[in-house]
């Protein structure tokens, strides 16, 4: 078994209106019940926005800067995943699509190295 890590790619700008919003979380639970009934579902959850985010980064003389916020500006962040132990790269794609068509946002699969 390998473990996979299924992005939840989230545009900046906001969140759905709370009637769509509260159907998602609905469908979302739904899928990640699914997992756990079929023994997949290792961690997941959702993030704060990135404004919410601290960054450490080397300063280049051997101490560590911290910085309020994300690293870039970006037009898309990571606002939540899930971690699957599955048997191959399909097993994690077909539940990559079930969490994809529940939360209506992209979803990036990856596997975890060894």
């Amino acid at each position: 078994m390998t473990n996979y890590l299924l992005s939840v790619v989230q545009p900046t700008g906001g969140v759905p209106d709370p009637d769509v919003l509260a159907k998602i979380m609905v469908d979302v639970g739904a899928v990640n019940e699914q997992m756990r009934q079929a023994g997949v579902w290792v961690f997941g959850g959702g993030l704060h926005l990135p404004d919410t985010a601290t960054t450490l980064r080397p300063d280049g003389r051997g101490d560590v800067l911290v910085i309020d916020g994300p690293y870039v500006e970006t037009k898309e962040y990571l606002g939540g995943f899930t971690i699957i132990d599955v048997p191959d790269l399909d097993a994690a794609l077909d539940w990559g699509r079930r969490l994809q068509s529940a939360i209506t946002l992209p979803i990036e699969v990856r596997p975890f190295r060894d």
